[in-house]
């Protein structure tokens, strides 16, 4: 689940105001019996973990006493997840759920607080929890001796919207509190030891002018970033957005640094990049599976729903998203068990050490004007003109077999990445071409996933040849599909002219 808080900092002697003028007409606000609450946090000897915006918990007397708390995209809003179990012990889900930050390193107790909380719930007329306030007297233990004190308000968003917090938070400073930003009680429990730098390094601001090597690095760096923050949300199944999943961002990530490390091959020594790739094929592949079955899954739905006055038969189509997800499934317990193993561990301490210190060949401290278009120019080229039996955008036959449209795909996505990472550093055409390869794409993606889709109807249809209604609407979904690619290939000479003119390219020696 999410979490959604402000933090303040206050005095001893603070007072909590009355909070009632906040809340909209008929609303009250409830205080909780005062508890105590004492958790032991784990983390690596370096706390790796903590320094990186994660916390492993165990606190008794909850009902389920572990609680994993991570990072989110959003500030003030953490992922947080919690199981039962007994002391010393953490759940095996939760360990694994930590990989990306813990790295395998074993986990040990790094910090006990006993937190005496007394709690205020903020309810609206019809007693639904808009917001919930912990006032915390915060003690830090050592051999069950205070080493030290703080005292801190922890505001909630439960059912209510982001306005009330707004007031509360005007009533809170007008009454002296402080906002503290969003230092976990972990870390202001830990000290200096525990604000230092995450281990993994993201990419910065580049220089006015840099090095064809600081351009290979931020790219690098961006993909490993992808692909480890999505690491957690991928075991918790959890959405990205409104209209996209962890897996298919991780999937993203890798493949797009598997490309960015062969593009700027001459700039990455190849030795220290080809297990690397190698590493994120094997990643790419597991996510692969999931994600096929998620599209497909989508996409279902979305043909079966093309003519609502010729709607396929309903039964059928359930009969065909049963064997989806339980190919789904499948896939997702392969990927599960993947992450699991001591090769992702390994993987991931990789992906790490390659952020912090890319192995970088003497090319690289020439300036990126310089090398860069030459590297991005060989993708293009053979996107545009084709290579190895594989036709270019150029003259693709409208009439070519699907696999000829899908290695061309291939090609087409190699040769946008490379585009979209130096695109920011080169400006001129670079980023409209970077628009413009998108739009080419989108439409190649469309053509694939429509092939792929109108088969496999005809594969589960032809799995039980008994079933001729599921037959018959396979058919129907698989002519669908071929009206789809017919479309594609109809707009892709007009996509493509758009990011092949001269004035786009011209850059590209």
């Amino acid at each position: 689940m999410l979490e959604e808080e402000r933090k303040y900092e206050v005095e001893p002697r603070f007072t909590l105001p009355d909070l009632t003028p906040c809340l909209p007409s008929g609303g009250r606000v409830e205080e909780r019996p005062s508890v105590t609450l004492t958790a032991t946090y784990y983390d690596a000897p370096d706390l790796r973990m903590a320094r990186a915006g994660v916390s492993l918990r165990y606190r008794k007397g909850d009902a389920e006493p572990w609680t994993v708390k991570l990072p989110s995209d959003s500030p003030g809003v953490r992922h947080e997840i919690s199981r039962g179990g007994g002391p010393g012990t953490p759940p095996a889900d939760l360990l694994a759920l930590v990989t990306a930050f813990s790295r395998g390193a074993e986990l040990e107790p790094a910090a006990v607080v006993r937190t005496v909380r007394r709690a205020y719930e903020l309810r609206d007329a019809d007693d639904r929890l808009l917001v919930e306030i912990a006032d915390d007297a915060v003690s830090v233990l050592e051999d069950r001796k205070v080493q030290s004190k703080f005292r801190e308000i922890e505001v909630e968003r439960k059912g209510g919207g982001r306005k009330l917090l707004d007031r509360v938070e005007e009533a809170l400073h007008e009454a002296g509190a402080v906002a503290g930003g969003f230092t976990p009680k972990l870390v202001r429990a830990l000290g200096d030891a525990a604000t230092g730098p995450p281990d993994l390094v993201r990419a910065g601001e580049l220089p006015r002018k840099p090095r064809a090597g600081e351009v290979v690095t931020a790219a690098i760096r961006k993909g490993i970033e992808r692909v480890l923050t999505h690491d957690p949300l991928v075991r918790l199944r959890a959405p990205v957005g409104d209209n996209d999943t962890a897996v298919h961002q991780m999937r993203v990530g890798c493949r797009r640094l598997r490309s960015d490390l062969k593009t700027f091959g001459p700039l990455v020594d190849s030795g220290w990049a080809k297990p690397l790739r190698d590493e994120l094929g094997w990643l790419a592949g597991l996510l692969g599976g999931a994600r096929d079955a998620e599209v497909l899954r989508a996409r279902l739905r979305r043909t079966a729903s093309v003519d609502p006055l010729s709607p396929p038969e309903e039964a059928s189509v359930a009969r065909i998203d049963a064997d989806l997800a339980a190919r789904h499934e499948e896939a997702l317990v392969a990927l599960d068990v993947g992450l699991r193993s001591d090769r992702y561990a390994k993987l991931v301490e990789n992906l790490v050490a390659a952020a912090r210190e890319p192995h970088l060949t003497p090319l690289a401290h020439e300036r990126a004007v310089d090398v860069l278009p030459k590297l991005v120019s060989r993708p293009w080229r053979t996107f545009a003109l084709g290579a190895k039996g594989v036709d270019g955008a150029a003259d693709l036959d409208p009439y070519a077999p699907d696999e000829q449209w899908h290695a061309v795909r291939i090609n087409g996505k190699r040769a946008r990445y490379a585009v979209e990472a130096v695109a920011g550093v080169l400006g001129g055409a670079a980023p409209e071409l970077a628009k413009a390869l998108a739009g080419v794409q989108d439409l190649l993606g469309e053509h694939q996933d429509a092939a792929t889709a109108a088969e496999t109807w005809l594969d589960i249809a032809m799995s039980d040849p008994d079933d001729h209604a599921l037959a018959v609407t396979a058919g129907r979904l698989f002519e669908r599909e071929r009206t789809s690619i017919r479309t594609v290939r109809a707009e892709f000479p007009e996509a493509w002219r758009r990011a092949a003119k001269p004035r786009m390219t011209d850059w590209l020696p």
